[in-house]
């Protein structure tokens, strides 16, 4: 009785999202073109899919009603009868022997990844290769975090001819290989003697299938070139070249599982954006590891007397500040370390669930001397600096123990006996 029970409520709430409007399913405007209703499929079927969700109910019944959605809004005629009659009409269509039956949601997602509608964990099924790709991010999504696109260009499933490469979905097996896709020819090399070899059939070029009328689409191929765009999520603290894997969503076969696609994710060089928030100094930050590193400009008077402040806007717009008392002299190429005001942490690289955590600033001090000065300017100068070295003078080639002429170099005429 209670098994009961719980099969009735399963089908209940199976019926409650088959019932949800199509386009509010798939997360889609009504007047959706047929790339982002596939691209809707796409992402939640993959979402749902009972592979990824092992014994979740809600997720395996979104993924039938995912299915349900794009196999009603993939169509145009259905598409048309839905707009006008709702799920009614589609009911209807389908009970009136339309051409249109249908789909198993497994069989669908077969069509759109390879395979046998699952994530190839099993069953013996042959994966593709993976799709290695670069993305390059700006420093600062590094720093803050962010959630951005980017899109490859990758080998997909036809969606017109669904992969069969024929326009009319009929497909026949060669009558010459028997579909092996292979002949089996026998040479004679000499009287009585012989052998076997084996080639490509020249009547389907090695597919073992033989098409009448080709997809006008992909020519026949059941496979098309077509650009995918994918969501990146860059977490705050990511070291560069972290691989991030997406999982089967490199290029696409009917013949085969769709291997990974990896993104390695890279630092773009750094350049002024538009925006404000694209334009700050930490834009040219350099990093190392947790670390950043930065060289600020100090005038001569700067170094030499201190009594000067700097404003340093950061990756996320707060500002560091950087200054020196009157009589606090900077020492050229001098690096001061500021604490707490480097990368983030990666959450990965974080022991014992510790909280946020910063590396360091390091701030190099480049000093600029003046070109030339003027006369009257020069005038003080020379006076004040000569009144002090009369008081305070200190030969350097004294204290380091240098000579004051030439030294000669012994010279030996002698020979050296071997």
């Amino acid at each position: 009785m209670l098994l009961r029970l719980l099969l009735f409520v399963g089908f209940l709430a199976l019926g409650v999202l088959s019932a949800e409007d199509f386009y509010k399913l798939l997360g889609l405007k009504k007047d959706a073109s047929d790339r982002e209703i596939k691209k809707a499929y796409r992402t939640l079927s993959k979402k749902f899919h009972p592979d990824k969700n092992p014994g979740d109910q809600s997720s395996h019944d979104k993924f039938v009603a995912v299915a349900e959605a794009y196999d009603g809004l993939s169509d145009e005629e259905t598409r048309k009868i839905y707009d006008q009659y709702g799920h009614e009409g589609i009911k209807q269509h389908q009970q009136g022997g339309g051409p249109r039956q249908q789909h198993d949601p497994f069989d669908l997602f077969s069509r759109f990844f390879g395979g046998s509608g699952h994530f190839g964990h099993g069953g013996g099924e042959r994966k593709g290769p993976n799709m290695e790709v670069r993305v390059a991010v700006p420093l600062r999504d590094f720093y803050n975090g962010r959630k951005t696109e980017f899109t490859v260009e990758k080998q997909a499933i036809c969606s017109a001819c669904e992969g069969s490469g024929s326009e009319d979905g009929h497909v026949e097996t060669c009558d010459v290989c028997g579909g092996r896709g292979v002949r089996i020819q026998r040479q004679q090399l000499a009287p009585g003697l012989f052998q076997q070899v084996q080639t490509h059939c020249d009547k389907c070029h090695g597919k073992g299938k033989t098409i009448k009328h080709p997809c006008p689409v992909c020519g026949g191929s059941r496979v098309i070139r077509e650009p995918e765009t994918h969501e990146l999520v860059i977490e705050k603290g990511m070291p560069q070249g972290v691989r991030i894997s997406y999982e089967n969503e490199a290029d696409e076969s009917p013949d085969f599982v769709a291997g990974d696609l990896i993104v390695h994710l890279q630092e773009s060089d750094p350049q002024y954006g538009q925006r404000d928030h694209e334009r700050t100094d930490g834009t040219f930050f350099r990093r190392r590891g947790k670390d950043l590193f930065w060289r600020e400009v100090l005038s001569l008077r700067e170094a030499w007397m201190g009594d000067w402040t700097r404003n340093i806007t950061h990756l996320d717009g707060h500002i560091v500040q950087l200054h020196r008392k009157r009589g606090e002299v900077v020492q050229p190429n001098s690096v001061e370390i500021v604490a707490d005001e480097g990368m983030p942490v990666w959450h990965e690289h974080l022991e014992n669930n510790a909280g946020e955590q910063f590396g360091a600033l390091h701030v190099e001090y480049v000093i600029v001397l003046p070109d030339q000065m003027e006369k009257a300017m020069e005038k003080d100068f020379w006076g004040v600096w000569e009144k002090y070295r009369k008081k305070h003078t200190v030969s350097l080639d004294k204290e380091n123990g240098r000579p004051e002429g030439p030294i000669v170099m012994p010279t030996d005429d002698g020979h050296d006996e071997l």
